[in-house]
């Protein structure tokens, strides 16, 4: 097993014990959609702390988006909530890139695939040897912006 998911398990004991209910109830909601991606698919299999932080990139996204729409619907305490979960999440996620971390790992890319002069049209390159590189780390929308900038 994961020592992630085991890190997680853990979590979720304390935060029970603590009577947290926010870190509680996001930690279920957590290990419910990491136990979804085990079992979805042809046969059940056991995810790598990689596979879970994809699922915790995802669920991350997934709040952030939710409160960006909570906030527009005038809903803040909905999307107070929403934020609270992300908080959450985010402490299971490796330390985010910022942005001219991300413009150097783009810069290098497109050095190495010998993209510079191709603009748009090697994007797919471009995007297939940074995603690796960052995921998990960056939202992918970030470095497809920075990509297309560089490109473009």
């Amino acid at each position: 097993m994961s020592s992630l998911k085991d890190r997680l398990r853990t979590d979720l004991t304390a935060s029970i014990k603590a009577r947290d209910e926010v870190r509680s109830s996001t930690l279920r909601m957590v290990l419910t959609a990491i136990t979804n991606a085990e079992v979805a698919g042809k046969e059940q299999r056991e995810l790598t702390d990689d596979d879970i932080i994809g699922v915790l990139s995802t669920e991350a996204k997934k709040r952030r988006e939710a409160a960006v729409a909570f906030e527009e619907g005038n809903r803040p305490e909905m999307a107070a909530k929403e934020a609270a979960e992300g908080e959450v999440i985010a402490g299971y996620l490796p330390e985010q890139l910022s942005a001219t971390e991300i413009a150097d790992l783009v810069t290098s890319a497109i050095a190495q695939t010998g993209a510079a002069g191709e603009g748009m049209r090697a994007m797919g390159k471009v995007m297939g040897v940074v995603s690796p590189q960052v995921k998990g780390r960056a939202d992918g929308g970030a470095v497809a912006a920075e990509v297309r900038r560089q490109l473009g």
